[in-house]
């Protein structure tokens, strides 16, 4: 497979997906958000449960998994148009058991956690019975600088004692919620900065965990995120839960954020696709001043912009792709950092064009322009905002002059 061809096996699951999408995501998609919002961040949309279970009947199921018994066995390259496709609906991602965090957390399970933490939480997420949460980002700290994360992680005899406030733990809220990965100092004076952290495995039922409340994206519960705020007071958990090894939590971070930015990229890709599709379709029906809206020179111009920054973006993320399967993540930071800043200005920047190509409409949710934008706009904080990975790019490019 090279980087704009498919090999035959992804070919084949592109057309299976494409179909699924038609027939079932959608036609759906406004169920979806009117059942987001009478459920709630706090309930569980059925319109999701069902289409998981044809989904993976369907064998549409834990695609993104490279090299796995139990998905698709798929390269990051192979399963970038893929995630493409999924990213064009804010439903499809956990229809195919596809969704953050959850892609992440098992990824860290399935490198990192031991047999029987495998056989507790990993498996069940595998089969979409259960979701997790990752807790990471404190608002008492400027997070993009993860070593200031104060959390901690204490050694107690058999046990650890955890404490701290976190927010943006995305997922906490879901009823199906039953693990959470959490990353805190178990050695605040280490000095070696990146190495005062670890991560560790919380059962959401532990006592002194407390959910305190969901977090809105512009307004917006539960689409794109369930992000939520989550105390936790003295929390005791098995010595036996710490992933890794005590100080290890960035290593275990880096292996975790480098497939999961990129997943979000592609699927910003498809997201920006889809909005320009809905903006030349709309000013196509749409007369103002005489003439479709399609044919004055500023949506001309758009649309035309639209469609470079679009291929532009994913020609730049199928690289990242290649880089990360052909010479691995560290190697290929450069790659993923760059798409990380470009994919979601790229898609706020296509997105906000629809909006204004759809007028009044634009702005609210009868045609999931609203949501998708604020998931653009999430996509330049979350992961490390634009301004660290651009930090880390100018650095990377003055390092070959010296």
């Amino acid at each position: 497979m090279d980087l704009l061809t498919p090999s035959p096996k992804v070919q084949q699951l592109q057309a299976r997906l494409n179909a699924f999408m038609d027939e079932h995501v959608y036609p759906n998609e406004d169920r979806y958000y009117k059942e987001s919002n009478t459920e709630g961040p706090w309930g569980v949309q059925p319109v999701v449960e069902e289409l998981k279970a044809l989904a993976r009947e369907r064998g549409l199921w834990n695609l993104f998994l490279p090299e796995s018994e139990h998905g698709a066995g798929l390269t990051n390259l192979e399963y970038a148009p893929l995630c493409e496709i999924m990213g064009r609906s804010h439903l499809a991602p956990e229809v195919f058991n596809c969704s953050a965090p959850d892609t992440g957390n098992m990824e860290v399970l399935a490198r990192y956690g031991t047999e029987e933490h495998k056989r507790q939480w990993l498996q069940p997420l595998l089969e979409g019975r259960i979701r997790s949460a990752f807790a990471m980002t404190e608002p008492a700290v400027a997070s993009s600088d993860a070593t200031n994360i104060q959390a901690s992680i204490r050694r107690d005899g058999d046990e650890y004692v955890i404490n701290g406030r976190k927010w943006f733990t995305t997922g906490a809220t879901d009823p199906r919620c039953k693990i959470i990965i959490f990353m805190g100092k178990t050695d605040p004076h280490h000095p070696e900065k990146h190495k005062q952290q670890s991560m560790i495995l919380v059962p959401l039922d532990t006592s002194g965990v407390n959910v305190i409340r969901p977090l809105p994206v512009f307004g917006f519960y539960g689409v794109p995120d369930r992000a939520a705020e989550v105390v936790f007071e003295n929390v005791r958990v098995p010595a036996s839960n710490l992933l890794l090894g005590e100080g290890r939590g960035f290593e275990i971070a880096q292996g975790r954020l480098g497939p999961g930015r990129i997943h979000h990229c592609m699927r910003l890709v498809g997201l920006a696709e889809r909005a320009l599709e809905k903006m030349c379709r709309r000013t196509q029906e749409r007369v103002a001043f005489g003439m479709p809206v399609a044919e004055q020179t500023v949506t001309l111009e758009r649309i035309a912009d639209s469609r470079i920054m679009i291929d532009q973006c994913r020609l730049l993320t199928l690289h990242a792709a290649h880089m990360m399967d052909t010479v691995g993540n560290k190697v290929a930071k450069a790659q993923i950092a760059m798409i990380k800043v470009a994919a979601p200005n790229m898609a706020c920047r296509v997105i906000d064009w629809a909006i204004q190509a759809f007028g009044g409409a634009g702005v609210t949710n009868d045609f999931g322009l609203a949501a998708a934008y604020a998931t653009a706009r999430l996509l330049r904080i979350a992961d490390g905002p634009d301004e660290v990975h651009r930090n880390q790019i100018g650095k990377l490019e003055l390092r070959k002059y010296r």
